[in-house]
């Protein structure tokens, strides 16, 4: 049976809360993994400011789990026409030449709506509304692969990409993926378009690769990757999207994709 519905006050704009007490998380089960758990931890770091900071003026994607994370997953694009009047929208091309309104996020309330559709996480993309064509960062995704840990990533972040931005006087601001990689995100003036940017991230991989001693690979064939941590350059690509930092991941224990 359905708990009743609550309303939250988020900054001054009431947003309804469904069903509070549905277990998302069923491993923490009722005293940490409940949609209540989920929606205030969102609350709480929308009206703090950090996670109204990495979405505000970002066209965003929402990975919608709403019976849990064991549950049916719903990537979703296009926002529903019926959304409340302070929901706001962005216009996106995708690589189809289709367009879409998609979430442009600008306030708590907005997250904190999202998180009642049953989001858990956030996926912004790397430019920021009106100018959608131009992003202003380069996005450095290292994935491990199988016979290699985070431990692998952290050393090729440390040892190989710290040094090559230090020496290129690029500053990177690293975050953990929320699951065994890193993402390291470079903020660049949006004068290029993504396919500036993408060849921009490949020649930035390639070096990383060249100066890892055979640790890292850019291999897109998965059986060739080796014990390897994966440089995926494709993320700079036009609708590519990254959980954004602060998000909840998928996991049993709702990890968080954290700045570091």
């Amino acid at each position: 049976m359905a708990s009743p519905a609550i309303e939250l006050d988020v900054d001054g704009t009431a947003v309804r809360l469904s069903n509070p007490d549905k277990i998302y998380f069923p491993q923490l089960g009722s005293d940490g993994g409940t949609k209540r758990h989920l929606v205030e931890y969102y609350r709480t770091v929308a009206l703090d400011g950090p996670l109204l900071r990495a979405l505000q003026d970002r066209p965003t994607h929402l990975q919608r789990f709403p019976d849990g994370v064991e549950g049916e997953e719903i990537y979703q694009k296009r926002l529903p026409a019926k959304r409340p009047d302070f929901v706001k929208t962005c216009t996106v091309t995708f690589p189809s030449g289709r367009t879409a309104d998609v979430l442009n996020v600008q306030s708590p309330a907005d997250i904190v709506w999202a998180a009642n559709l049953g989001t858990v996480t956030f996926h912004p993309w790397a430019v920021r509304c009106p100018d959608v064509d131009h992003p202003d960062e380069l996005r450095i995704d290292l994935d491990p692969q199988p016979g290699t840990d985070f431990d692998d990533a952290r050393a090729i972040a440390l040892d190989v990409v710290a040094p090559l931005l230090t020496e290129l006087g690029i500053v990177g601001f690293p975050k953990t993926s929320g699951g065994r990689g890193l993402h390291i995100y470079i903020p660049i003036e949006p004068s290029e378009d993504f396919v500036g940017v993408r060849r921009a991230g490949i020649a930035l991989a390639r070096e990383i690769v060249r100066r890892s001693d055979d640790r890292a690979t850019t291999t897109w064939w998965k059986e060739e990757r080796g014990s390897r941590i994966f440089l995926d350059y494709n993320q700079n690509n036009r609708d590519k999207t990254i959980a954004s930092a602060y998000s909840v991941r998928p996991t049993p224990i709702a990890t968080v994709s954290t700045p570091v």
